[in-house]
């Protein structure tokens, strides 16, 4: 069986590490088959660690990725070579990602920390369920601070309703947080993680993720920092506040209605 970790950040977003320090980390730490880089609204991270990558003698296969940022939730574009456009309804971006030939998975699903999927907004995708409309994998295992909060759930509301197929995804910002969580399958190779994601056979699971004090609360404060400022570096101020001003609208209880049910 293979491993992957399929949500990795860098300093062309909110992460720490530039990518010549990514590669070579999951080089010396070794144990892991597939990573994917997955910047916040851009390629270009990806696009590096590929010219990177093909140009080098590394242990590991690599997927070309972002994380982008929907009017719904974040939303993983895995196997892309271009952009796909962000602050979309993600309908639109589903559509946008199976074009490009690419994977959707859901990351930090149902998490209040962070841009996340909704069940509200699982279940509607789930109603239409075409070949161009459907997300092919959610992270059951998710690490990362935002995600950690929800991943019981998560697993729970996805065995009982959802039934996508699960991986694990480290969400790394620091490179310590590498192979924190990680998706196994058959097989070794990118193209093998595909066949096993498109076959409902992956399965995430959950390692050691690092303290907060080994990364040390000044780099913690600082990539913080980032976070708040990756998505309008990539895209702009003047998008990223109105998709926010859009989303925070649309998923505003109307006057009278009860709240959503927090099981959902």
């Amino acid at each position: 069986m293979g491993t992957a970790d399929l949500h990795i950040h860098t300093r062309y977003g909110d992460g720490m590490a530039t990518v010549p320090e990514l590669l070579r980390y999951v080089a010396q730490r070794g144990g892991i088959d597939v990573i994917a880089v997955t910047e916040h609204d851009t390629l270009r991270a990806a696009g590096e660690a590929r010219e990177m990558h093909a140009r080098g003698d590394y242990p590991f296969g690599l997927v070309t990725g972002m994380e982008v940022t929907t009017l719904d939730g974040h939303l993983l574009a895995l196997f892309i070579d271009e952009p796909v456009p962000s602050f979309r309804r993600m309908e639109e971006t589903l559509v946008a990602i199976h074009r490009l030939g690419g994977l959707a998975v859901v990351p930090h699903p149902l998490s209040w920390l962070t841009r996340s999927v909704s069940a509200k907004v699982l279940d509607r995708i789930a109603a239409i369920g075409n070949d161009a409309v459907h997300f092919d994998a959610i992270e059951e295992y998710n690490l990362s601070p935002a995600g950690r909060v929800t991943s019981a759930r998560v697993r729970r509301l996805n065995r009982e309703r959802f039934h996508l197929p699960a991986v694990g995804s480290s969400d790394a910002h620091f490179l310590q947080a590498i192979g924190s969580a990680l998706t196994s399958f058959e097989g070794t190779t990118p193209d093998d993680l595909r066949r096993a994601i498109a076959a409902g056979t992956t399965a995430g699971a959950a390692g050691r993720a690092p303290r907060m004090s080994e990364l040390g609360y000044r780099n913690i404060a600082l990539q913080q920092w980032r976070g708040m400022m990756a998505t309008p570096r990539n895209m702009g101020w003047a998008p990223t506040i109105r998709s926010f001003i859009i989303s925070r609208a649309r998923h505003r209880p109307a006057p009278g209605a009860a709240p959503e049910d927090p099981a959902r």
